[in-house]
């Protein structure tokens, strides 16, 4: 995804960092920046069937739709299920990026159907949707897994960039995931979803947007596992933490270093872990799992300061608070 940052899109983050003040002076780049999986043309591409803990052949007779499906978790994903024996329909917004996550594909021999959609744009999802059926058949699985976001504090984030990644990240998340259901899931009465989200177990300090959108997609990833229940369509979510993807290399190493060091196995996840975590919920083993987010962080969630807060100024205590005492 390609955001447009605005000159008040400019911040310090409070993030702990050992060997400086407390504070890491990030400030965003105005213009245009990348955001989310990765830049194109940077992804890795495999030489050989990647080693995975599930049988050969295991989603034989399934399609499987990927978000996002170009590079970073998103192509990392689509291989494995691939190669695990699914056919594989990807979109993105990049025709670089598309094209060359079509091209990693059928390298593998997968039956790849590609193309470029704005999964913002509903009418956009309605036409790729039966455009990959029409090349693959009915899709049984959907992994939700474009989106992007920038560095920003609350203050500062401009209402532009605020809509930019709400927009593309929750909307957009939602009108696939109801264009899929209704034209292929609910007919057959058979789905898997499976919703990339992000670790925002304790707010999102420093992306104020996406923790709001992805908070509104792990809400919506609990309300259609009851609605969409009787259709035997199950949605799960999985929330990475600092995963190694061409994409962290648009951040700043500083922060990349950050998000290590307060990682409690004190290392950088990889797309292939992530890409694991989705083929089992999108697997029939996985049948009586929905509604759930999995975290999939090194224990990040549980554990460290993801913000720091200056012990001054000091707020002013309330007068009826400070005279309590003298009740």
């Amino acid at each position: 995804m390609v955001a447009d940052v605005q000159p008040s899109d400019q911040f310090v983050f409070r993030y702990p960092c050992g060997g400086c003040d407390g504070f890491c002076h990030l400030p965003a780049r105005e213009g245009r920046i990348w955001v989310g999986p990765s830049a194109p043309g940077s992804e890795r591409v495999r030489t050989g069937a990647m080693a995975s803990i599930f049988r050969g052949g295991l989603f034989s007779g399934h399609v499987a739709i990927v978000t996002g499906g170009g590079s970073g978790i998103g192509l990392a994903t689509a291989l494995t299920l691939g190669e695990l024996g699914a056919k594989i329909a990807i979109c993105g917004r990049s025709t670089e990026r598309v094209a060359a996550g079509k091209t990693a594909l059928e390298s593998q021999g997968i039956t790849t159907f590609a193309d470029v959609c704005d999964i913002r744009d509903a009418d956009q999802d309605v036409a790729f949707v039966e455009k990959a059926g029409a090349a693959l058949g009915r899709a049984t699985i959907l992994v939700n897994n474009a989106g992007g976001q920038f560095p920003t504090t609350a203050e500062s984030v401009s209402p532009r960039g605020w809509e930019a990644v709400v927009r593309n990240n929750l909307n957009g998340t939602f009108f696939m995931t109801q264009a899929v259901a209704k034209a292929h899931m609910i007919p057959a009465r058979r789905g898997r979803i499976v919703n990339v989200i992000a670790n925002m177990a304790r707010g999102f300090p420093g992306m104020i947007h996406t923790g709001a959108a992805r908070a509104g997609v792990e809400n919506m990833t609990k309300t259609l596992a009851i609605e969409w229940a009787e259709h035997n369509v199950q949605t799960n979510a999985i929330a990475p933490g600092i995963i190694r993807t061409s994409g962290t290399d648009q951040y700043p190493p500083e922060l990349v270093e950050m998000s290590r060091a307060r990682t409690p196995m004190k290392r950088i996840g990889t797309a292939e872990e992530v890409a694991e975590l989705i083929a089992y919920l999108a697997s029939d083993a996985a049948w009586f799992v929905t509604g759930e987010t999995w975290y999939i962080d090194g224990g990040a969630h549980l554990w460290g300061d993801n913000w720091i807060i200056p012990d001054d100024p000091r707020a002013p205590v309330p007068e009826i608070v400070r005279t309590l005492p003298d009740r």
